[in-house]
């Protein structure tokens, strides 16, 4: 067990707050650490380092090739702590290490990505009806405010770390007060990396007060959050107070389409990996399993005998397929979906908690499957964000369509079909920011990452990550000699 500190200007510091908040192993329910439940004050400190950083420290003057050093030392450091780092992402949020390890593997992947990016963020001279020459600059935002999700907290914080540093900015972060621990002791190897003091500082906190301080400061230019919807208009309007740059990464309810002539086995494995990945706390989870009549019950009963084998225990534990949810308010969150559930459609498999050996203990939930759900039902609208996946029929590509779209979220989908125009025109017809094509969830650096509708607002990864912390001037050079005449 470790209390930590808050991390400002460089250096580890006991904060203003009195308050504490425990941080719990989910498949225990140990305590494993405490963290300062930091207030209003705490953020000012927070915000001050990181505006001088930006406004007058070393930082200003610290070249793109320097910056892509940096975080290229970020993920060397990433790699080299990678085991350590892994096993306390497992720890804390119970996933499996299998997949914490993988997930070190892109925090470390965001940070060289970005290091090669920072020399490449160019301007553009443009033509203007005049003897003139126009040139539109790209800089820094400045005060970056960034607020990290609980089910991938290192990554999430790598995936808005890394395009600030790339861009120039400064940043206050906040990780979610269920799993702050990764970044913190990441941090104790920013200045090995070559960070100045208060470029990155982390404060941790409760969303209502440490994360509404930093949304309201107004000396931050820039908030960038991953949550919830309800929490991202909360933010939305928190923001508009200072008409602050945003932007959100927020919920889904993703359909994964499965039409008749699909690989059939390929299919069952990428539904059930679209929902049960991560134990379901993933934000483009394919919760919506739609599937074409005629193989539709072969694929249930296929889906069911499948899910049966799964196996469910402490995430460290290298067998373990699938861990308990991240803390008991998100595991009675599911429960009540469960619940819920079983009047609204008919239970396939699963449909409570799992018990027994080493499962008696922490927050485990069956993984669980509904079918003949009906498209009004609460299981198919609402964001469960747990191993609960509903599956629906469908008859065809147009009844499909109308079924995936009909949803306010809007930030994935999948379709799984052997006919290339079919995926084709399923593609351009999904409202979603990401749809992917016989596969499910694989995420890649290179490439935007992002919602329509109410799932969010910019993009995060790629070319198109780094823009959010960018702000762009327009400079006019007069190349006339001559005075201006102005008659």
């Amino acid at each position: 067990m470790k209390d930590y500190a808050l991390y400002i200007n460089g250096d580890f510091v006991e904060p203003e707050a009195t308050e504490t908040i425990e941080v719990i192993d989910p498949a225990t329910e140990n305590l494993i650490g405490t963290v300062p439940d930091a207030n209003a004050a705490d953020v000012d400190r927070a915000v001050a380092a990181a505006r001088a950083a930006f406004d007058a420290g070393p930082w200003k003057d610290v070249t793109a090739q320097d910056r892509g050093r940096i975080l290229f030392k970020l993920a060397h450091i990433a790699r080299e702590r990678a085991n350590e780092l892994s096993q306390l992402e497992t720890l804390n949020t119970g996933k499996p290490i299998v997949e914490a390890e993988y997930d070190l593997a892109d925090v470390a992947t965001c940070f060289e990505y970005y290091g090669g990016l920072a020399t490449k963020i160019h301007g553009d001279v443009i033509p203007v009806p005049d003897n003139a020459m126009s040139l539109a600059l790209r800089e820094p935002i400045g005060v970056a405010g960034q607020i990290i999700p609980w089910n991938y907290p290192l990554l999430m914080a790598s995936w808005k770390l890394a395009p600030a540093i790339c861009a120039g900015c400064t940043a206050v972060l906040k990780p979610a007060e269920q799993t702050p621990l990764t970044i913190l002791e990441l941090a104790s190897s920013f200045a090995d990396a070559g960070l100045p003091p208060g470029v990155v500082n982390i404060v941790t906190g409760r969303g209502e007060t440490a994360g509404a301080a930093i949304v309201q400061h107004p000396d931050v230019d820039k908030i960038a959050f991953t949550g919830s919807v309800e929490v991202g208009k909360i933010i939305m309007r928190a923001a508009a107070d200072t008409v602050k740059k945003i932007s959100l990464e927020l919920g889904g309810k993703s359909p994964n389409i499965f039409f008749a002539d699909a690989d059939f086995e390929a299919a069952v494995e990428g539904a059930l990996f679209g929902i049960f990945f991560n134990q379901g706390e993933v934000c483009t989870a394919g919760s919506r399993i739609l599937v074409q009549r005629s193989i539709y019950r072969k694929f249930v009963d296929a889906m069911v005998a499948k899910t049966k084998t799964i196996r469910l225990g402490p995430g460290l534990e290298r067998s373990t397929q699938m861990g308990p949810l991240v803390s008991r308010e998100q595991m009675d969150r599911v429960r009540q979906y469960q619940e819920i559930g079983k009047k609204e459609a008919k239970v396939a498999v699963g449909g409570g908690r799992a018990t027994g050996g080493a499962l008696d203990r922490g927050y485990f939930v069956e993984p669980t499957i509904f079918y003949d759900v009906d498209t009004s039902a609460r299981i198919a609208r609402e964001e469960i964000f747990g191993p609960v996946a509903v599956v629906i029929p469908f008859d065809d590509e147009r009844d499909a369509l109308r079924i995936a779209n009909d949803t306010y979220y809007g930030l994935a989908a999948a379709v799984w079909t052997r006919d290339i125009f079919r995926a084709m025109r399923v593609v351009k017809n999904l409202r979603a920011g990401i749809v992917w094509v016989n596969h499910m969830q694989p995420t890649y650096v290179e490439a935007p990452w992002g919602g329509y509708k109410q799932s969010g607002i910019g993009r995060e990864l790629g070319k198109w990550g780094v823009e959010e912390y960018l702000n762009v001037k327009q400079v006019y050079i007069n190349l006339n000699e001559e005075p201006i005449n102005w008659y």
